[in-house]
């Protein structure tokens, strides 16, 4: 498909822009002009050829959202009726073996099937968190995800994850999904060197992520974020997600778990944590102070019964946090305008009443994305900042008798989370609710069957 340069969006009914000032414009009209936003108010008239017109009359129009954490791959192992009843570590030990089966092609369709809800759904940019890397299969593993998310057209922040300790060292994983340090730092230095994009506006960017304290030794975790330093990438990993990996880090360490990451240099700006249920109030301002980030992730805390994370006191102590919705086997969609519903639900209950609003959901999945990844570019409507947004037509029946608010509409109502356009960098990758760069129906049939080939064993 050939990329749009010039797309008028014309008379939108309201544009949400998530501006510092959180401004919106009713009636208005967005030029897109090589990916950027070039201008926006009402009335726009210009004499050079246009692309596309979109008559916005009838839509709300809001920025990208930001997903912080996934696992595309477990897309592929969803809804399997033995993983759920079981908590965090139990239900890892069930689907590791599983998920040592992922070849190429279940990582490259994992992809595409992962990032086309994604897209769906209104979210623009994501990260991934792949960590799996069977000792049967090519070194080169993670490229497949790079490849399938650059032809599907989502912005794409890939993480080169790792995992050393297998089951006869003290970890969870079988021994035929880890390797080595030296295994991993290699090539960590090569993904970063053929895919890391420093520049603004970038498509793909890189970060390096072993999985968890409980799955790598004391020394890759340090020898990881200094190598992220040196090359001037960031740093992920899960933490503070369950009670039982807080008693796991404090009997081997003697340390909660963010003090044990702190020992490791594992705080500051260019680190963001998945999860981060059970961090307490002091650490939740060292967090603050250092401007470590967290994922918050509402579906997978409350269907793995890991519990509800501070977010409330996160927002009002100034840690950078957003949204994500982690590995589609405990979610199990990646549906994000879902994940804000769960977000502002589960606070509400938790925290109370008073605790958060709609529009607070909405800054966490898109400003408090594009603060968290350092990407200024992103996350807000403004003239300057990269065209990535989402349409939603008003006239729809879920919507009905609900129109006074759009996002109070875009995260309470609605009949569907399945969104009209989704732009990105300038190019419409989702029109009328399908995508536009992919077959779909190829996507659903490979997916189905390498689900099939990797459950089966």
């Amino acid at each position: 498909m050939v990329e749009l340069s010039r797309i008028l969006i014309k008379n939108v009914k309201e544009i949400i822009t998530m501006n510092k000032n959180r401004e919106r414009l009713k009636n208005a009209d967005l030029l897109i002009e090589n990916g950027k936003i070039t201008r926006m108010g009402r009335g726009i008239e210009i004499e050079e050829e246009i692309d596309r017109i979109i008559n916005g009359r009838d839509y709300f129009l809001f920025p990208g959202l930001i997903n912080l954490h996934h696992h595309f791959y477990q897309a592929l192992t969803r809804n399997l009726p033995d993983a759920q009843e079981s908590e965090l570590f139990d239900w890892l030990k069930y689907l590791y073996p599983i998920w040592s089966r992922v070849n190429p092609d279940a990582v490259y369709y994992s992809t595409l099937l992962a990032a086309g809800e994604l897209l769906k759904t209104g979210c623009t940019t994501t990260s991934d968190h792949f960590y799996v890397f069977p000792k049967s299969q090519p070194d080169n593993l993670i490229d497949n995800q790079f490849e399938a998310a650059k032809e599907i057209g989502i912005r794409f922040h890939g993480t080169r994850g790792s995992m050393s300790l297998s089951e006869k060292d003290g970890g969870l994983p079988p021994d035929s999904v880890v390797q080595t340090d030296a295994e991993i730092l290699k090539d960590s230095r090569r993904v970063i060197e053929k895919y890391h994009d420093r520049s603004p506006f970038a498509m793909q960017r890189v970060a390096l992520a072993p999985c968890s304290p409980f799955s790598v030794t004391e020394e890759l975790m340090i020898e990881s974020v200094e190598l992220a330093r040196d090359y001037g990438v960031k740093a992920h990993t899960h933490l503070a997600e369950t009670r039982d990996e807080e008693e796991f880090v404090l009997e081997k360490t003697g340390l909660r778990p963010l003090a044990y990451m702190e020992k490791l240099g594992w705080v500051g700006s260019d680190i963001w944590y998945a999860h981060g249920v059970h961090l307490n109030s002091d650490e939740l301002a060292r967090m603050a102070e250092t401007g470590t980030g967290v994922s918050h992730c509402p579906v997978s805390n409350m269907k793995l019964s890991s519990g509800a994370a501070k977010v409330p006191e996160m927002i009002k102590k100034g840690v950078p946090v957003g949204l994500g919705v982690d590995g589609s086997a405990s979610n199990d969609s990646s549906n994000m305008i879902l994940e804000m519903k769960a977000a502002f639900l589960m606070h509400r209950l938790v925290h109370g009443m008073k605790s958060i609003t709609a529009e607070d959901v909405l800054a966490l999945a898109t400003n408090g994305g594009r603060d968290v990844l350092s990407q200024p570019e992103i996350g807000s409507l403004e003239v300057g900042k990269a065209a990535d947004m989402f349409l939603v037509n008003s006239k729809r029946l879920g919507f009905a008798g609900g129109l006074y608010d759009p996002v109070s509409a875009i995260v309470n109502t609605g009949d569907t989370q399945i969104v009209d356009y989704t732009i990105v960098n300038g190019e419409i990758v989702v029109e009328d609710g399908e995508l536009t760069r992919v077959n779909e129906e190829e996507i659903i049939t490979k997916a189905n069957s390498i689900s099939a080939e990797m459950v089966n064993g």
